[in-house]
């Protein structure tokens, strides 16, 4: 009988043994990192997480994962609530509220998959405490920084072109600095005046409205200036830089902030920056939350939200600054 000649384990030498009962799992790693990566893997086939994303969960879970080994003498397996909560408030990190916050959605996420693989016991997370924060609303810009910006690269280089095309892109489309880099000329519907956004974040495909202005600026671009960042190298990237490659968020990044700079905002500004401008103008302008939603590729509704506070924000400034008796 195939039973009789099964090996007997001692559950006493397993690293989990203090863990409740919990169903058995084909895939019990020998050690955290190979815990961690099973966990990353997950977020990609269950979830279609994007690569930074991931990787963000991974960088948390290793750092819990050592100072677990070196302060407590544990383990993913084995930490306690109050070991966990100690990681999380360890003041030697000096972690912001924010950051706490981030690595409890994490530490969350991965105990709720490891106790539905049956790697752990469930509800070991339940007990972990947020930190308190104060709301803060995302940084926007005015109409009249946005314009600005937009002037401020040379449209006698090439250079200058794809960079005005690139910031009407975004500001138009309020797509994702990482969507904007990653589009494609096939991705771009001329006649119907709309871009796809493939990939964004749950792996949702979306279609976006270009707008005359960033259809305008990208035609400029691809007739007077892409062909020369090209070259003899075939590309399918929409934006490219000097070297005819696709252009990474950091190239961008330096982009927007030098162009910040030249139209004199000394305000803190992003990539992001102008994704938070889209949806905090169209609000200004009547346009209904829902179908700010749907342009953003939100999947909820309360991450929209934010917005309607930037606007009352915005009101009470201009009520302040204009009434006789504010």
């Amino acid at each position: 009988m195939v039973g009789a000649l099964a090996p007997q384990i001692d559950i006493s030498t397993c690293s989990c043994k203090n863990a409740l009962p919990m169903k058995q799992s084909h895939l019990s790693p020998a050690n955290d990192d190979e815990l961690i990566d099973l966990f990353i893997q997950a977020l990609w086939l269950e979830e279609g997480l994007a690569d930074n994303t991931r990787a963000a969960y991974h960088s948390d879970l290793q750092q819990l994962a050592q100072w677990l080994d070196h302060q407590a003498k544990s383990s993913l397996c084995t930490a306690s609530p109050a070991q966990l909560q100690d990681w999380l408030s360890d003041p030697q990190l000096a972690p912001k509220p924010s950051t706490v916050n981030r690595r409890l959605a994490t530490v969350r996420k991965f105990f709720r998959w490891a106790a539905r693989e049956g790697h752990i016991e469930a509800g070991r997370e339940e007990a972990l405490k947020a930190a308190k924060q104060a709301a803060r609303l995302p940084h926007s810009l005015s109409e009249q920084q946005v314009e600005a910006l937009l002037e401020a690269p040379d449209l006698h280089t090439v250079q200058g072109l794809r960079d005005r095309a690139m910031l009407e892109t975004l500001y138009a489309t309020g797509v994702r600095v990482s969507e904007l880099i990653a589009l494609e000329i096939h991705h771009c519907d001329f006649d119907a005046g709309i871009i796809q956004v493939l990939g964004g974040k749950g792996g949702k495909d979306r279609l976006v409205p270009l707008g005359e202005h960033a259809q305008h600026r990208i035609l400029i671009y691809l007739q007077r200036a892409r062909p020369q960042l090209q070259g003899a190298q075939p590309c399918d990237y929409l934006f490219l830089t000097r070297l005819g490659r696709g252009m990474s968020r950091q190239a961008f990044w330096q982009l927007v902030k030098k162009h910040a700079l030249q139209a004199g905002i000394e305000a803190p500004i992003s990539p992001h920056t102008l994704r938070h401008a889209f949806a905090t103008h169209l609000l200004n302008h009547g346009a209904d939350l829902r179908a700010i939603q749907l342009l953003l590729g939100h999947s909820d509704i309360s991450t929209t939200q934010i917005y309607t506070q930037i606007a009352q924000h915005r009101l009470q400034a201009i009520h302040r600054a204009h009434h006789p008796r504010a």
